[in-house]
């Protein structure tokens, strides 16, 4: 397996953050809100703006990253370090058999070229999971020569009750199909499904070839950055019906974080208000889950974020 290092430090620039609130009509918010009017300029500009090319309706847009999880997993914190690192073994054989397939939009279907389980495999794996000094290879064996006791923030520790520093085990492989939210609303999108022994359900990772995917087309931003007090949105947590739940990115000690959106025919657009703390502060990135109501079931609209004017994708779980 290819070794890679899993990088958890996420830059952040003080000059964008992010937030949500809840939908007006759909030209925009009524509420009488702290940035409200600043709010609704923008992102009239940010939808006026928005103009995608011809395969958002025609092409696969995939609005979520291709590896998923269709239910809860069951996650131990060390099963959730190894999903989010990629660190898998198979214990099984896996094909190099390609499939043929079709995707199911909501208005109509699309053949595209397909990958084998063996190269969905080789996408997935990402490598082998670090080093853990003092901790058993093996759940309830110690390290053999290596220490049975660790330092922690209270002192000397035993290290029996902790897990031990595996990948996630591929012990089946079948082929199916994934709900996907995409440019043309929630699709039916051939997978493979991975069964791991470690997770409560399995592992899925798209098939379509990455030669067929049409990539989100490039935004255009306001030239002028965002009024002072607006925050912009990181990305989608969950959509459901006409329910969104966005992660916003706002300051380490921003307070009275208010959500905010604008809703058009077309597009429905995001972002946030906050109080900027006065005095000295950390420049650290805090991710703020908030949820809005929209007039109307979001379909098979794009979500754009106020400050860049890109299209939301649905955040990896």
């Amino acid at each position: 397996m290819r070794r890679s290092a899993l990088l958890l430090v996420l830059p952040f620039l003080l000059t964008a953050g992010c937030a949500a609130t809840d939908a007006g009509p759909a030209d925009g918010p009524r509420s009488p809100t702290r940035g409200a009017d600043a709010f609704d300029q923008r992102a009239g500009q940010v939808a006026e703006a928005w103009r995608p090319g011809p395969d958002w309706r025609a092409g696969y847009v995939p609005l979520e990253g291709p590896t998923l999880l269709t239910g809860d997993p069951g996650f131990t914190p060390d099963t959730e370090a190894a999903f989010r690192a990629g660190w898998y073994r198979a214990q099984v054989g896996i094909p190099p058999t390609r499939v043929g397939g079709e995707i199911q939009f909501p208005d109509g279907r699309l053949r595209l070229p397909l990958v084998s389980a063996a190269e969905a495999y080789r996408q997935l794996d990402q490598g082998d999971p670090l080093p853990c000094p003092g901790r058993p290879k093996r759940p309830g064996r110690p390290t053999p020569g290596g220490p049975t006791v660790e330092p922690g923030p209270d002192g000397w520790a035993t290290s029996s009750t902790q897990t031990a520093c595996l990948p996630l085990t591929v012990t089946a492989v079948t082929f199916g199909a994934a709900p996907v939210r995409t440019s043309r609303g929630v699709a039916q999108v051939p997978a493979w499904l991975f069964t791991i022994k470690e997770l409560a359900t399995p592992v899925v990772r798209l098939a379509v070839a990455p030669t067929a995917i049409t990539p989100v087309p490039e935004p255009i931003a306001p030239a002028r950055p965002l009024p002072d007090g607006l925050v912009a949105a990181q990305d989608l947590a969950a959509v459901d019906g006409a329910r969104l739940t966005v992660r916003l990115g706002v300051g380490a000690c921003d307070t009275g974080i208010t959500p905010l959106v604008w809703e058009g025919p077309d597009v429905v657009v995001v972002g946030g208000g906050v109080t900027r703390a006065t005095g000295e502060c950390i420049a650290l990135l805090k991710v703020e889950p908030v949820t809005v109501t929209l007039a109307a079931p979001l379909g098979s609209r794009p979500v754009l974020d106020v400050f860049t004017g890109a299209p939301l994708s649905i955040a990896p779980r």
